[in-house]
Order: C-alpha cells, then structure tokens, then sequence
C-alpha cells in the first residue's frame, strides 16, 4: 500500500526553523538567480542568455592571484612544494585559528585602512563567510525578538544572515534620496521612537560601510553621530566592511576602528566589526568571515560558537603565505583599486548616454541606478512589473530595489565587477535598445492620447447647439484655457 503524504504534512515532520520563511529567497533579488541559473549567458555557447549582473563578485584581478599562486607553490600543501607540511595542516586545530592566519588577516585588514589604525590578532575569530559572521554576532547580542537598526536600502541577505536560525528582527531607519539616501542622526531617533512605540527592543544599529547597494563610504561626521548615538541608547553597533578595499575615488574609507579610537569616552564594549575575503580580494568561494570585536566577552563566546563555521586550515595556510606577501598586497590594492574605477566609470558613462542616471559612488562592486522615469506609476508593483520585463525579455539579471527594502520605487542594483569586457558592452547595448524601445512607445501612447483627446472634443462639440457658440457665457472661445 502506497502512502500518500501532503507537503504540509511532510512540514509537519520538521521544525519551524527549517520550513519557515525566514531564509528570505522568496524575493525578487533570489529570483534574479534562479532566472540566471536557468538560462546563463556565454558569449559562445548562449549568447541570448541572461547577465548576470546581480551578484556581487570581484573577478577583476584574478590574473594577479593566479600569477601569484604559480609563483609560491609552497603555500599549498596539494603541491609537491608543499606537500611536506600535509600533516601538520591536515590535524585538528584550535578554533582559534593558525596564529599566522590570524596575524597576517589582521595585518591586511590595517593596510586596507592605509595603516591609520592596527588591529590585535587576538581579537580575530574566525567565521564561515560574513554570512556566518553575521549570525554569530546576532546569536551573541540579542536574544528572539530583539532588533537591529538597519538603514535602508541594504543587503537582502542580511533578512536571512541576522533574522531566520536566531529570531532577532531588522527594524528599517528610512533614508531618501533627497539627501543621497544618507544616514542622518534624526533618521536614526526616529527609528528607534517608533521601535519604543511598537515594544521592539532595539539591541544594536547594523551599518554597512562601504554601502551596500549604494556603493557610498559614510564620512567620519557621521561615523561619529553613528557611535554618540549608539552610545546615548547603550546598544551594540555592528559595522560591516567587508568593501573596504573596493574603495577606487576620493574621499578614502574611513574604518569605524579609527573613530572609535579617537573618541573620548565612547564605550568600546559596543563596537563590532565584520570582515571577509569575499569582496576585497574576491574570494567567496574560501568562506572566510571575520568578527572583530572590541568586547572580550563576545570575542570569548564567539570563538565558541566558531566551532560550527571554521575556515578550513588548508585555506588558512594559503592565505597567511599569500596576505604576509606585502610587496604582492600593496600592488594587488592599488591595482584592483584601479581595474574597479575604470570599469564602474565605463559602465556609467554609457549609461548616462543613454539617458539613464546613477547614484555617484565611489566604492563597491556595484552601482545605484535610477529608473523611475521608465515606471508606469511611480509604486513598487510598477517596479516590479519593470524589473520582470528585464528579466526575461532584456535578459539582465538587475536587482529591484524593493528587494533593498529602498523606501522609493525606481532604483535597481548593478553589479559591475563580476563580467568581462565584452559582457559588459553586450549588457549595454541590450539596456541601450530596450531604453529606445521604451522611449518610442511613449511617444506613441502620449500622441495617441493627444490625437484621442483631440477627437473626443470635436465629437463633443458636433452635438452642441449653435446657441452654445453664440454665447457669451458658454462659447469655448470664452474659456481662460482656450485664450491661454
């Protein structure tokens, strides 16, 4: 006998964890991927697929890792070089981490700060990727039901990363572009107002510094603001910097590490830091997270819970041989730094020639574009309506800013750094053709709904009484609009 057994009752069987939707992948910003997955472009083998343009990978300067590793094939042990270390690597190690790993990562994340501030290696605990990061810091701060402040618009993974296994909510501080969506002292009070309002008890204000969308640095006014203000309500700030090094224009990045050195009489216990290799060196494959806290407690307690996303010690062997190469480093910054600028610069520029503006940003693998004046109606509905003919008839996987919690429909995502040259033009010339497109059928709809207007007055007029004409007070001739 067979038995048939329904999705809901096979929920059933699992926990609430597992089957809910706290993951966050019913969004439009997962369903970009899933439409790239299933019909990816190739400039060869499927040249009418879809860009993928909405994952934020650097892929700019991977002739320099490549070069380098050809180079130093003692740092692997899965090389003859290196194959004598095999056993030593290979053996259990503290979930503290290789002390040459947790040295050399905080050496590199002082020379992507250009030196200004030096970071202990003792306070480094190792994480599976800032995703795993993330989470340890949430499971550490706040208990379910809490919350973190988050200005918006910001990174969808962070509904998934802080909110789905640990429970704790993300209570949005609305930003506008009026003022470049900027992080503004009011915008955060009244944020946590209306959080006191709803009985949400704010633990900590979650930044993004470079932003993400945005691809802005906050100056060191507002990092100060940011740190009083934590300060003032005794809640944690976590800063995300995991983009410090994309940074390729003035005004330079300014880490929370060098505010909060200079401030007198700022509570440091507050301050948490999240880094990975992800973005700055482009390595998300390796899952290497960081958590850099200034509290003894957490870096005690999250070295704890490290045991369940360590970074294996054959990639933290690597990466200490690589990221202590300083000669190697510094040329590997100043050049990504470039390859970045002049790739976000071509791809901007041939956009604004074709009419269609973005955010000025200096920082990122991404940037702000706005599309407002393409929307039907200026709603989110409109956006999304925009974004699925993107989609699946211009074939670019683009992220609508709904998915970014953005407080204004119209803005999408660009990542930029994950394509080469000629993807990059192909893209261009798809957005550049559907733009025109887009123009000409405005231009038919509004002189249709002219030439409509027009034909509807002349009906109208054709059954009124020639009295009406005569008429001083009812004659059109008469009417302000007419002389007008």
């Amino acid at each position: 006998m067979v038995s048939i057994t329904s999705n809901y009752q096979k929920q059933q069987l699992l926990s609430k964890i597992a089957t809910n939707d706290g993951h966050g992948e019913n969004s439009a910003y997962f369903d970009g991927w899933k439409a790239y997955a299933n019909d990816p472009f190739n400039l060869t083998d499927n040249p009418n697929g879809v860009i993928q343009m909405g994952l934020a990978e650097n892929q700019l300067c991977f002739d320099l890792i490549q070069e380098w590793v050809v180079n130093n094939p003692k740092a692997s042990i899965c090389t003859v070089e290196g194959a004598e270390d095999f056993q030593e690597i290979a053996i259990f190690q503290d979930y503290h981490g290789l002390p040459e790993f947790r040295q050399a990562v905080a050496r590199f994340m002082e020379k992507v700060r250009g030196d200004r501030v030096t970071f202990d290696p003792n306070r480094i605990v190792m994480s599976g990727g800032a995703t795993g990061a993330h989470e340890m810091l949430a499971f550490c701060l706040a208990d379910p039901g809490d919350a973190f402040l988050v200005p918006t618009p910001y990174y969808p993974g962070f509904d998934r990363d802080l909110r789905w296994r640990t429970g704790v909510q993300l209570f949005p501080v609305v930003c506008e572009s009026s003022n470049d969506f900027k992080v503004t002292r009011k915008a955060l009070e009244e944020a946590y107002e209306k959080a006191q309002e709803s009985n949400i008890k704010i633990k900590g204000l979650l930044i993004n510094n470079p932003s993400n969308p945005l691809g802005t640095l906050l100056d060191k006014d507002t990092l100060r603001d940011i740190v009083t203000f934590i300060n003032s309500k005794n809640i944690h700030l976590v800063c995300d910097e995991i983009y410090a090094s994309t940074v390729f224009d003035q005004p330079r990045f300014i880490s929370v590490s060098e505010v909060v050195d200079e401030m007198i009489g700022c509570n440091q216990d507050l301050i948490h830091i999240v880094y990975s290799l992800s973005k700055d060196l482009g390595f998300p494959g390796f899952r290497v997270g960081i958590v850099y806290s200034y509290n003894d407690t957490v870096v005690d307690i999250a070295r704890k819970m490290s045991s369940f996303g360590l970074v294996s010690t054959q990639t933290q062997h690597l990466l200490a041989s690589m990221l202590s190469d300083e000669i190697f480093i510094e040329k590997f910054i100043v050049e990504s730094s470039e390859r970045l600028g002049i790739r976000q610069e071509m791809f901007t520029k041939g956009l604004a020639q074709i009419g269609i503006s973005t955010l000025k940003s200096n920082a990122g693998l991404f940037f702000w574009m706005d599309l407002r004046r393409l929307l039907k109606e200026p709603t989110f509905d409109a956006e999304l309506e925009l974004w699925r003919i993107i989609i699946h008839e211009v074939k670019l996987n683009v992220s609508p800013g709904v998915s970014f919690h953005c407080s204004e429909p119209g803005w999408f995502r660009v990542c930029f750094a994950n394509m080469d040259d000629e993807t990059m033009r192909t893209a261009l010339r798809r957005i550049k053709n559907f733009v025109h497109q887009t123009k000409g059928l405005h231009t038919k709809v509004a002189v249709l709904k002219k030439q409509c207007s027009r034909s509807k007055l002349q009906i109208s007029l054709s059954f009124r009484r020639l009295d009406d004409f005569n008429s001083p007070v009812h004659s059109p001739m008469n009417s302000p609009m007419v002389r007008t």
